[in-house]
């Protein structure tokens, strides 16, 4: 129960801290806060830039079980909002980090999430449109 109560508590900590984030209108305090976001709740950004989607993957196995899935949609959910920031070609590179653990992410949470949805929609037309301009 207690570990329940820590996830949930971190899920809403993460999500109100993004929130913040999208609220800045700074690119430079966006990008600030981003990077401590990953170190805060995932670990180095430029492991989760530079590693293999295998090794990001991998990384999840530190974590309790009951947590991964929760973590992998953090990374999921950085790694879009921050393709929003970046022009070519490092948009397109987050988001084809982004879409597969989004669609990992639905296929083993048992929970159905119209926003996750609209956002793996939303990933693939924007890649769509990157190759066929």
């Amino acid at each position: 129960m207690l570990q329940q109560d820590y996830i949930m508590r971190l899920i809403r900590e993460f999500f109100a801290a993004l929130q913040r984030l999208l609220e800045k209108n700074e690119i430079e305090d966006k990008t600030k806060a981003l990077h401590e976001m990953y170190e805060q709740y995932l670990g180095p950004y430029e492991f989760y830039q530079d590693a293999s989607m295998d090794e990001v993957m991998q990384s999840f196995e530190k974590y309790p079980e009951e947590q991964r899935i929760h973590r992998m949609e953090m990374l999921a959910e950085l790694y879009y909002v921050e393709s929003g920031m970046r022009a070519l070609p490092f948009n397109d590179i987050l988001l084809r980090r982004a879409l597969p653990l989004f669609e990992w992410i639905d296929r083993h949470s048992g929970v159905y999430s119209f926003d996750r949805l609209r956002k793996m929609d939303d990933i693939k037309k924007r890649l769509n449109e990157c190759q066929h301009p």
